[in-house]
């Protein structure tokens, strides 16, 4: 039989080109062309395969490539060029082109983290696979150092604040995480403490400052027995004293703030927005409920306390504000009534006694903690705010809600970019590291705020639109899969900003 051209699509959805030369006995004799991952190079393939098969006849329609005019090879290259421009075009406007000792190395570690996040060695592979060219494995080795300078890192930061046009009384939010080594052994900065991961492993514990967009403004290491309201003092008096930043207004979760801590930044001169724990039930509550007997609170409602936080010397100008939400409310009841009823069976004996707030011990005894349900849901629905900013509650409450921002920065770093140092473990090295992710979240986060898609949708649609370089006699011609409308206007919204 004559030799024809098959394609055949493959189990990831690519297309084989193969040239079939005969069939014996349900033996298929074949020869691979290559396999497509798009019309382009399906075309290009599909032509090279009629060469073998016609001898050279024919033509091939490319855009970009004369009537006439033929192949002379198969393809120039290949680069994902609308991804990698987007990219760069990013880290350009964020400045970081222009920080000394931010060389072509550092802005491809940088965006190869966002692209594909990898070990140092394996950048190199996703740097190949996008079309660039990367250096050397030595020179990353040797340049890896400088990156985790403080000069460095502070040159990175200023270029963040700037950005962000941080102004006097700015929000700017804060969080903490743990990440976790590969080994067993403690060093300096690696050393066991307590794991958000419940685990036994030498850990650090990284400490992240962003503004109220998400946008990082700076990132320190402390040692992983640190314990997470030690970090936050250390931190914003870095960040004001090395960047000339005014008073700023520092937004954290309940679990960062001790009034230890409280009392350091007002000492410091700066405002705080903090949640306050709800362990007993406030006056302004109470009152509330005597004034309004078996009323429901109404959606919304904010109570505020009228006098100083604090006791006898210690009082202060600090403000408590209260706030209820309905979906809040019906959220913590059912969780109340779950556990109110474990409680009862535990007490009855049909289920073994585990950690259950509401089971009450004496001796033998096990009885429902009554009066500690009656105070849980007096208080489902209630979140408590302290403050010693001296704005409209409605300001404080929205101001604690920023946070997310700061969470979703965290979980944009831990996991799409994969913060965890797996293969370093000196503390030049963890540095260096860190730096890398902070840069490559701060480019995620630009583009995010300027189109509104996650950088994850962005690098996974992005990623299938290559160009293409293909050879012929007179020259390389570029070749591009056309963009759906809805892709080309996220670009554009990349390139206006």
């Amino acid at each position: 039989m004559a030799p024809y051209v098959r394609s055949k699509v493959t189990p990831s959805g690519n297309t084989a080109v193969q040239v079939v030369w005969s069939v014996h006995g349900g033996k298929t004799d074949l020869t691979q062309v290559g396999t497509a991952r798009n019309q382009i190079e399906l075309d290009v393939l599909t032509r090279q395969a009629n060469q073998i098969v016609e001898a050279g006849q024919g033509h091939l329609d490319v855009p970009g490539i004369d009537a006439g005019e033929e192949p002379v090879g198969l393809i120039a290259y290949k680069r994902k060029a609308h991804l990698w421009d987007a990219l760069e075009y990013a880290y350009q406007q964020l400045g970081f082109d222009r920080v000394e000792g931010a060389d072509e190395v550092f802005k491809h570690l940088v965006l190869a983290r966002i692209i594909e996040p990898v070990s140092k060695f394996d950048s190199l592979r996703v740097l190949k696979q996008t079309g660039i060219k990367p250096r050397s494995y030595p020179t990353v080795v040797r340049r890896l150092p400088a990156y985790g300078q403080d000069d460095f890192r502070n040159a990175l930061t200023r270029c963040c604040v700037e950005h962000s046009d941080l102004q006097p009384t700015a929000l700017v939010l804060f969080d903490c995480t743990t990440l976790r080594f590969e080994c067993h052994l403690e060093d300096d900065l690696g050393k066991s403490g307590y794991s958000k991961e419940r685990r036994l492993e030498p850990q650090i514990v990284v400490a992240l400052l962003t503004d109220t967009s998400g946008l990082p403004l700076m990132v320190q290491a402390f040692e992983g027995n640190t314990a997470e309201v030690h970090t936050i003092i250390p931190v914003i008096k870095d960040f004001t004293a090395r960047h000339q930043v005014g008073e700023v207004t520092v937004v954290a979760d309940a679990g960062m703030m001790s009034k230890s801590n409280l009392t350091a930044l007002e000492q410091a001169g700066l405002f705080f927005v903090v949640g306050s724990r709800l362990t007993k039930v406030p006056f302004q509550l109470t009152s509330w409920h005597k004034s309004h007997p078996e009323q429901t609170p109404p959606d919304g409602l904010i109570l505020t306390q009228p006098w100083p936080v604090g006791f006898k010397a210690n009082k202060t100008a600090w403000k408590e504000v209260y706030q209820y939400r309905q979906t809040r409310a019906a959220k913590t009841l059912r969780g109340i009534d779950e556990q109110v009823a474990k409680a009862e069976r535990a007490v009855k004996g049909l289920i073994p006694v585990k950690r259950n707030k509401y089971v009450a011990i004496a001796g033998a005894n096990l009885s429902v903690n009554q009066s500690l349900v009656a105070k849980s849901r007096l208080l489902a629905g209630w979140r408590g705010y302290t403050t010693n900013l001296d704005q409209p509650d409605e300001f404080i409450i929205g101001a604690y809600h920023r946070p997310y921002q700061v969470e979703k920065s965290f979980r944009m770093s831990t996991h799409d970019l994969q913060a965890r140092p797996f293969h370093v473990w000196t503390r030049q090295s963890i540095e260096a590291h860190l730096t890398i992710v902070f840069a490559a979240l701060a480019v995620g986060r630009w583009i995010e705020a300027a189109t509104g898609w996650s950088i994850k949708k962005i690098k996974n649609t992005l990623k299938d639109y290559l160009t293409i370089g293909i050879q012929t006699k007179s020259g390389i011609h570029t070749a591009q899969d056309p963009l759906p409308v809805e892709v080309q206007a996220m670009l554009n919204d990349i390139y206006r900003h």
